[in-house]
């Protein structure tokens, strides 16, 4: 059973557990939605982190045949 939470229309006490429910699922949706959105552009800074840390492994590796081809002449 849900008791209402005094003064907090979205919210019930489920008396089996306790626990505090918020049962607004609007909020509930844009919560999850930005969770996800947060989420996604964690990932994107990974993704671009990995292919920036390429990048400068592929310039390394220029930088040093250069100098490799400079020094044999």
């Amino acid at each position: 059973m849900k008791i209402q939470v005094e003064g907090h229309n979205d919210l019930v006490r489920d008396e089996k557990s306790n626990a505090i429910v918020n049962i607004n699922k609007s909020a509930y949706l844009i919560a999850k939605k930005r969770a996800e959105e947060a989420q996604r552009q964690r990932d994107e800074i990974r993704e671009t982190t990995r292919e920036l840390n390429s990048l400068k492994s592929e310039m390394h590796e220029i930088k040093n045949m250069l100098l490799q081809l400079t020094k044999d002449k």
